[in-house]
């Protein structure tokens, strides 16, 4: 059965802590980016009253889900930021200890993402990092790969390249942080289960340089880049609680790929192994054996990379559909990439399809 393809922000933020817009003026910036659903993560908030279905017939329908992004308050500098989904309750009060709170959210029945796990700062801004620190802990659902704002900030370290980036962002972004890359590769190598999913960290503030305003990232604008294509077994019906357990179940499960949209649009891509009998797609595993098959289907053609844990086993520079016949258990993850504005852009990242020697044993 054809997977059924949603397309949303997982990380967005209100006035309910920093943001701007309040949750009816970001959805309609979502109805406009032509989003199927939006997760609100306020840090150390959850909402209760803010589900369901927004929109009309006219403009379309946009989910609304609550989640909630967590950190510790008493921990200067900050860090170990950590996104919820589906806990239904506020976690903050667990946010002492990392590992604590992972294990409360998942007693919750909830999901967790380290969010902008390589944050760094901009001194000239005063503008601290946020990284992930507490790198020991386990039991986390997975990572946020591609953090929109927080990748930006590599680009800012000099007040010219601030300058010259505020107002084309477009120009400067060429795809998520090669550490945090190569930090879910070593997990991966690890045996991990570890989803990756990427976000916008929406807040639409306004960036000031001197006497110069603007606000460079409106909701609108970061809604057409960075965001989380999951993939259902199921179509959405309409009905909330529904329709948040189709597609939480799919997101937990690694169904899911991240899409930058600014080279292009990565609606339709597929990632998926075949073997004899058997088939797998993103989140899932498939037995090793003769003529194990893994195939890409980008939407448009692309420099696709079939890639196990940061090695690259299969490429092609100008394709639409590659293949590669699978030799050794291991993950594996497909990166496409395109050409814009004359300089190769991440476009699509896939999660890992697990060729297993033996089910449940995954060795690097």
């Amino acid at each position: 059965m054809a997977p059924y393809e949603y397309v949303g922000n997982l990380h967005v933020h209100t006035p309910y802590s920093d943001g701007e817009g309040l949750h009816g003026e970001v959805a309609d910036h979502a109805l406009r980016a032509g989003l199927d659903f939006l997760v609100f993560t306020d840090h150390n908030l959850w909402l209760s009253g803010i589900e369901g279905y927004y929109g009309d017939e006219e403009r379309g329908y946009v989910l609304l889900l609550c989640g909630e992004e967590v950190h510790d308050r008493t921990r200067h500098p900050q860090c170990n930021h950590l996104l919820t989904y589906g806990t239904h309750a506020e976690m903050v009060t667990s946010s002492y200890n990392l590992g604590n709170l992972i294990q409360a959210i998942d007693r919750a029945g909830g999901m967790s993402f380290i969010a902008h796990p390589d944050d760094q700062p901009v001194a000239w801004l005063h503008e601290p990092a946020l990284p992930w620190l507490d790198r020991h802990v386990e039991g986390f659902t997975g990572l946020e790969i591609w953090n929109y704002m927080s990748r930006f900030k590599d680009y800012i370290q000099t007040r010219p390249n601030a300058l010259r980036y505020a107002f084309c962002p477009e120009d400067a972004m060429s795809g998520p942080s090669p550490r945090t890359l190569a930090l879910w590769d070593q997990l991966l190598s690890m045996g991990r289960r570890v989803v990756g999913i990427g976000g916008a960290d929406a807040h639409g503030t306004r960036f000031k340089v001197g006497p110069i305003s603007h606000t460079i990232f409106p909701y609108d604008f970061l809604f057409n880049c960075v965001n989380t294509h999951i993939l259902t077994r199921s179509p959405l019906t309409g009905e909330t609680d529904t329709d948040r357990r189709l597609l939480y179940n799919a997101l937990r499960q690694g169904r899911a790929f991240i899409g930058y949209d600014i080279p292009g649009s990565t609606r339709g891509f597929r990632y998926s192994a075949q073997g004899q009998n058997t088939s797998a797609t993103m989140g899932e595993s498939i037995r090793l054996g003769h003529g194990v098959t893994l195939q890409a289907l980008a939407p448009a053609k692309a420099h696709i990379r079939i890639i196990r844990y940061g090695e690259v086993v299969a490429e092609d520079t100008n394709t639409e559909n590659l293949t590669h016949v699978v030799r050794s258990e291991g993950a594996y993850r497909v990166e496409a990439w395109r050409e814009y504005q004359k300089q190769k852009r991440a476009w699509i990242l896939s999660n890992p399809i697990y060729v297993e020697a033996n089910p449940g044993a995954l060795r690097p």
